[in-house]
Order: C-alpha cells, then structure tokens, then sequence
C-alpha cells in the first residue's frame, strides 16, 4: 500500500489523481508565509520503495489517468531519478496522461532544458509554480529566494522544454500598502511567463510560520476583502495573455471565478465588479 509521511498537499486540479510522494518536504522551505512543510526534512525516497507503492497501485486502481508527484518540490530530486520513476509509472498505468509536480523557483534553476524536455517525452508534462508576486520588494518579504526577473529566467527555461506551466499568484501578499503596485508587478511577470493556467490564492497568515509572527506584531496586514476585490480586478485588467485558462477555485479565494483568457476577460472584470457591489463594496481602479 502506499504510506504517506505527514501532511499531504496538492493543488486542487489534482483532486483525482494518484498521490505519489516522491520527495519529503520541500528543498528550500524559508518562504515567510509557508507552513506546509516546517516539521520536514527535505529528502528523495528510495527508488524501490516507491516501485512497491506503484505496484500496489497498479492492482488497486489500474484505471489511473494522472500521477501528482509530492511533496513541495519533488522537481529538485536527480533527472536520472525522475526519469526512472516517470517510466515505472509510464508502464504501470497504460492510461496515464499526465505526471506534475510543484517546482520551486530553485529547482527550475537547477534543471536544464535538456532535462526538462526529457522528463517531459517520459510524461512529466506540467509544473505547479508558486509565482506569489511580480513585486520585487513583496517577494524579499516573502523570502522566495528570486527576483522577477529570475523568476521570468527560471519559468522560460520550462517553456522552452515544452512543460505547461500552472501559475499561482497571492491576492494580499503585498498588503494593503503596496496591494495596486503587486496586482501590477504581477501582471507584468504573468505576461512575460505567459503560463498555461494560471490562479490566485488568498494570503493568510499559517500559524508557526514567520508572517504569522509578523501579523501577531502589527508588522504585517491582512488585506480587507475591498482590497483583495480591487487588486485581483487590477490584476486581471493589465493581463495579456494568449490562451490561458484562469481560475480562482482555491479555498481561501473570496469568490469562485473560472474563464479563459483573453476571450473571457471582459467577463471576469465584471464578475468582479459585481460580486463587489454586492456586498457593499466600492473600489476605484
């Protein structure tokens, strides 16, 4: 049977899918706001035991379609290793359609192209990337480790080896101070990433991690739902995107907004708008 070591995390879109923790923890676990990985050590499981729990999959659910490879930055373990697990998978489950992962900014770094596009012949074929912010100072507050700009440099390396991209950008991570200047800086590294889903979450301060600390201090606030409301339709307005799908599905969103952009684009500023006003809000933009 499969064992999972603590606390499991996924994105939504891979709610169907077959969990396989290929790593432990995430590589380089110092962002301020994360607390999904604090009580783990990073580290890359053993090749046979992870061939056991494919096995057993393979009796247990044959009818497998996609493989989420866990946890916070399986993208960081050896192209070598990855590659052998991709082509146990491959077999195992003939149906298979996709193999993903969450890629920190570091991993991608790390990985080449010629990697990249290898994994992605072997069914590797989509990134979940945590972009959070365009805005320099809000990602050194964040302690993400890159700048825009590298972020841009790391994400291009992906695309060029053919690897879909699902960004995610977080509402309120610049606080109600720099809210209009991370919905902007945002926009302008999405544009240049051009990924091929992109989402927005809502930050929220996770107790025993730094920004929760920062919060508890008065260092730190929490944006008002006029704000988050204000900034993802600041957000939204400056995309230009060529064909990506866009959702808002996670739970700590304040509405759920789905669409494709830019054909839905009109709609989903005035489902803001909307939803907005409904609750009594106003917001200049």
């Amino acid at each position: 049977m499969i064992r999972y070591e603590g606390t499991l995390y996924r994105p939504p879109s891979e709610a169907d899918s077959l969990i396989l923790q290929a790593t432990i923890g995430c590589s380089y676990n110092n962002c301020t706001f994360c607390g999904m990985y604090l009580d783990k050590k990073f580290r890359v499981r053993k090749l046979d035991e992870l061939r056991a729990e494919i096995e057993w999959a393979k009796r247990e659910a044959p009818w497998v379609r996609k493989v989420f490879l866990a946890d916070g930055d399986a993208l960081m373990a050896r192209a070598s290793f990855l590659g052998e697990l991709c082509d146990d998978l491959n077999e195992a489950f003939p149906m298979l359609r996709r193999i993903s992962v969450y890629a920190s900014p570091q991993s991608l770094q790390v990985r080449s192209i010629e990697e990249m596009s290898n994994l992605r012949e072997r069914g590797l074929t989509q990134y979940y990337v945590g972009i959070e912010s365009g805005h320099n100072p809000t990602l050194e507050r964040l302690k993400k480790g890159v700048s825009a700009e590298e972020w841009a440099d790391a994400a291009a390396k992906a695309t060029a080896a053919g690897v879909k991209l699902s960004a995610m950008i977080l509402l309120g991570a610049g606080g109600p101070q720099d809210s209009v200047a991370h919905a902007t800086a945002s926009a302008e590294l999405i544009n240049r990433i051009q990924p091929r889903f992109l989402s927005t979450l809502v930050m929220t301060p996770h107790p025993g991690t730094p920004l929760a600390e920062e919060f508890e201090a008065g260092i730190w606030q929490e944006s008002t739902a006029s704000h988050l409301s204000r900034e993802l339709y600041i957000f939204l307005e400056q995309l230009d995107l060529k064909g990506t799908i866009f959702r808002s599905n996670h739970v700590s969103n304040l509405d759920v907004l789905a669409g494709t952009l830019p054909k839905d684009q009109a709609a989903l500023l005035d489902s803001v708008r909307k939803l907005a006003t409904r609750r009594g809000m106003t917001f200049d933009v």
